[in-house]
C-alpha cells in the first residue's frame, strides 16, 4: 500500500447497503482492502429496505433475482413463492448480511451530503448530513437506479391533516385501511401493486390516474418442499440461462418476427403467454414487437381486448387502456387481479388528465370538477430515476467540477461505471449500463470494479479515470443503440423523463439497450487489455 493510501481512512468508501453495496463490501474485504459502508437507512437491503408498501413484491422470478455467488448461500435459503414479496426478501437480505457479518463494516443512518475529489493527495472527501468527514482513495457508488423518490408537484400536499406518505417511503409500522378512505395517486408499477391490495380492506378507494399503463397478469404461485428442491438442483442451468439471454431474465424474445407467422398462430402464442406466470409477455415475444409499430400495435390490441374482457364497465375499461404509448414501451407492471379491483363497489377511477388535481386540501384532493375527503392519501408517483440518486449527493471532481452539472444534458459514462474528471469513482448501476434483472447485472458489475480496484492497488495506480475520448465514444455507443427502438419514443423513467422534476421534462438515453452479454463483453475486453482506456496513473 502506498503513502498516498495510508493517508486517507479506508482504501474504499461505498454509498449504499443495497444489494450492490452488500456485495461490493464482500468482494472488497475477500481484497484485504479497508472498506466503509455508508447507508442512510437503519438496515440493509436499499429497495426492499425503503420500499414497504402494500403489495410490493418481485416480478422477477425470486430465484433468479437472488445473488448467485455462494453456493451455501443458495443451499440454504428456500424461496415460498415464485414471487417474493418485500418482507420476505427483506429477510434473505439480512440473512446475507449476517451469513458474511457485513454489518460490521457498515454505518447506518448516515446519508451522504456531498463527495469532494482531492486532487492533491488523489482521495475522496465524504461528508454525511450531520457534518462527519470519511476520507478514502476509492469512492464507489451504490445509490440504485430508483431510489430517489419524487413527490408531485401538487399545492397544499403539506396542508394534508390525514396519514399520507410517499410508496418508497412507507412506515415500518402496519398501516390499517379498514373503514377508511383511501386515495393513491399514480398507477405505474408500484402503484398497482398497492392499490390491487388496498382495494382488498378499505372502505372505499378511490385511485387518481394520469397516464394509465399496460399492465400482464404476474401469476404468481406457492413453491412447495419438493419443487424448491427441484429448483435448487437446476441452479447452475437457470443462472447460465440468465447471462445468456438479452436482459438476464430467464425469458427471451423467440427468433422470429410477428409477421412471419399466421394470424392464428401469434393469436394463440399470445394467449399463452398472458397465461404464463412473469416477463414473459414482454421479455419473451416476438423479437420484433419493440421495433416495429404494426407488431406492436397488433400486440397492444390484443393486451387491450383483454382489459375489456376483464373490467365491466367498458367506459373504465377504456381509461384503462394507454392511448399515447404501446405495449411494452414502458416498463411493464406485473398484477394479480388489478383490472378486478376496478368492478369493486368500493373503488372509483378519476382520470386526472379530463379532471386535474387542483390542489391537495386539509380534508383531501380537489379536483377540477370535484372535492373528495381522505383518511389516507398514498403518494406512488415514483422516482427521479437512474441519475436522481447521483443529483441528490454533491459530487464533485477535478477543479471542483459537479457532476449534477455535467450530466445535464444526459449521462456521460464510460462502460456505465466510470466519468472522465472524477477519478478513483466507480458507479453501480449507474447509467448506461445493461439494467434487466438487476442482482445479475450487479454481481458482473461488482466483480469487474472489484478487478478495477485490485489491478490499481497492485499497480500502486494513484489515480485511475477513463479519457474523455472513450467516454464520449461509449455515451455515443449507448445513444445510438436506442435509435429505432420504440421505447426512446416515449416518456418514461427510462428515457429520463419526470414530470415532478425541474430539467428532468426531456427525453435522454439513460441506460444500455443493447444486450446484457454484449455489455459484458466490451467490459471484459477492456480488462483483458490491461484497462488501456483508463488514464491510469
Amino acid at each position: 500500500m502506498t503513502d498516498l493510501q495510508q493517508s486517507a481512512q479506508y482504501d474504499a468508501i461505498v454509498i449504499g447497503a443495497g444489494m450492490s453495496g452488500m456485495y461490493q463490501l464482500y468482494r472488497l474485504r475477500e481484497l484485504g482492502l479497508r472498506v466503509k459502508v455508508l447507508e442512510a437507512g437503519t438496515g440493509v437491503g436499499g429497495t426492499w429496505y425503503w420500499n414497504r408498501y402494500p403489495g410490493a413484491r418481485f416480478d422477477s422470478e425470486s430465484y433468479s433475482y437472488q445473488f448467485s455467488f455462494s453456493k451455501d448461500l443458495l443451499n440454504e435459503w428456500d424461496w415460498s413463492e415464485h414471487f417474493s414479496g418485500q418482507p420476505e426478501t427483506l429477510r434473505y437480505l439480512n440473512h446475507v448480511a449476517d451469513k458474511f457479518d457485513l454489518r460490521k463494516d457498515i454505518q447506518f443512518r448516515s446519508r451522504v451530503k456531498s463527495a469532494y475529489y482531492q486532487e492533491a493527495t488523489n482521495t475522496w472527501d465524504v461528508t454525511l448530513e450531520d457534518g462527519s468527514i470519511f476520507t478514502s482513495h476509492f469512492l464507489i457508488t451504490a445509490v440504485g437506479p430508483l431510489s430517489a423518490p419524487t413527490m408531485p408537484t401538487i399545492p397544499g400536499v403539506e396542508t394534508f391533516q390525514g396519514q399520507s406518505c410517499h410508496t418508497a417511503r412507507w412506515p415500518h409500522e402496519p398501516v390499517s385501511f379498514e373503514g377508511k378512505r383511501v386515495a393513491v395517486i399514480g398507477t405505474g408499477a408500484t402503484g398497482v401493486q398497492t392499490i390491487q391490495e388496498v382495494s382488498k380492506t378499505a372502505k372505499h378507494l378511490t385511485v387518481f390516474q394520469r397516464t394509465p399503463n399496460w399492465c400482464a397478469p404476474l401469476l404468481n404461485a406457492k413453491i412447495g418442499t419438493e419443487e424448491m428442491e427441484k429448483i435448487r438442483a437446476g441452479y447452475d442451468a437457470l443462472f447460465q440461462r440468465c447471462m445468456e439471454t438479452f436482459s438476464c431474465f430467464i425469458h427471451t424474445a423467440v427468433p422470429r418476427g410477428t409477421f412471419e407467422v399466421t394470424l392464428e398462430e401469434r393469436q394463440a402464442f399470445w394467449e399463452e403467454l398472458y397465461a404464463s406466470p412473469g416477463f414473459g409477455i414482454w421479455l419473451g415475444n416476438f423479437n420484433d414487437i419493440l421495433t416495429n409499430r404494426e407488431a406492436n400495435a397488433e400486440l397492444s390490441a390484443f393486451v387491450a381486448n383483454k382489459i375489456r374482457q376483464r373490467v365491466k364497465d367498458q367506459t373504465v375499461a377504456e381509461k384503462l387502456i394507454p392511448k399515447n404509448h404501446g405495449f411494452g414501451t414502458r416498463r411493464v407492471p406485473m398484477e394479480t387481479k388489478y383490472y378486478e379491483c376496478y368492478n369493486q363497489d368500493n373503488v372509483k377511477l378519476v382520470d386526472i388528465s379530463e379532471t386535474p388535481i387542483e390542489r391537495i386540501t386539509p380534508t383531501g384532493i380537489k379536483t377540477s370538477d370535484a372535492e373528495y375527503a381522505f383518511d389516507i392519501i398514498i403518494y406512488a408517483t415514483g422516482f427521479d430515476a437512474i441519475t436522481g440518486s447521483f443529483d441528490r449527493i454533491d459530487i464533485r471532481g477535478v477543479d471542483g467540477a459537479r457532476l449534477k452539472d455535467r450530466w445535464k444534458h444526459g449521462p456521460e459514462t464510460y462502460l456505465g461505471m466510470t466519468v472522465d474528471g472524477f477519478p478513483n469513482m466507480m458507479m453501480l448501476v449507474g447509467p448506461h449500463m445493461a439494467l434487466g434483472n438487476i442482482p445479475r447485472t450487479i454481481e458482473f458489475n461488482v466483480e469487474w470494479v472489484s478487478d478495477l480496484v485490485k489491478y490499481a492497488t497492485d499497480h500502486n495506480l494513484q489515480r485511475i479515470e477513463p479519457t474523455p475520448a472513450d467516454v464520449q465514444a461509449w455515451t455515443d455507443h449507448v445513444k445510438s443503440l436506442g435509435e429505432g427502438n420504440l421505447m426512446f419514443e416515449v416518456n418514461s423513467w427510462m428515457t429520463g423523463w419526470n414530470s415532478n422534476v425541474e430539467g428532468k421534462q426531456v427525453r435522454i438515453i439513460n441506460r444500455y439497450s443493447g444486450s446484457a452479454p454484449d455489455w459484458r463483453a466490451k467490459c471484459n475486453e477492456v480488462a483483458a487489455r490491461g484497462y488501456q482506456e483508463m488514464a491510469v496513473g
